[in-house]
């Protein structure tokens, strides 16, 4: 297994080491210590350190959201692990409706986002109504 050191997974991830150290004392990542305590990463801490950085970009997760966010993918992960060693037609049905309560769980979390965006729209939108109305006030009066 190929390990990382903070420098080589700083540079991949775009993040800075500062940030990278801040992840692990809040629990978003656990990289290994060497003997002579050096961070190293695996392929996988990568992974979930672009996951996290994708939520936090693109969906705009604060840091306990993420935090939040992170615990239910390792969840379904898990329970997508499980449900590939069962056998047994009931337990697959369980674990499947397991899978579907946790993914509800994650979208209602977007679900949250895409709310307070669309609120956030609908402020901005409804100003420039009426900074536009108010131009046009201008402009008529300008006219007569």
């Amino acid at each position: 297994m190929t390990l990382y050191k903070i420098d080589e997974v700083a540079t991949e991830c775009n993040l800075t080491k500062r940030t990278l150290r801040y992840y692990e004392e809040i629990g978003l990542v656990s990289p290994q210590r060497s003997d002579g305590n050096t961070r190293l990463y695996t392929r996988e801490d990568i992974e979930r350190l672009k996951k996290i950085i994708s939520a936090r970009d693109v969906l705009g997760f604060s840091l306990q959201e993420l935090q939040r966010y992170i615990e239910v993918v390792e969840m379904l992960r898990g329970q997508r692990e499980r449900y590939r060693s069962i056998t047994d037609h009931e337990e697959r049905r369980h674990q499947l409706e397991q899978i579907d309560q946790t993914l509800g769980e994650q979208l209602e979390m977007m679900e949250e986002k895409i709310r307070t965006i669309h609120s956030f729209k609908a402020e901005a939108e409804q100003l420039r109504e009426q900074v536009r109305d108010g131009l046009a006030r201008l402009n008529s009066e300008v006219e007569n």
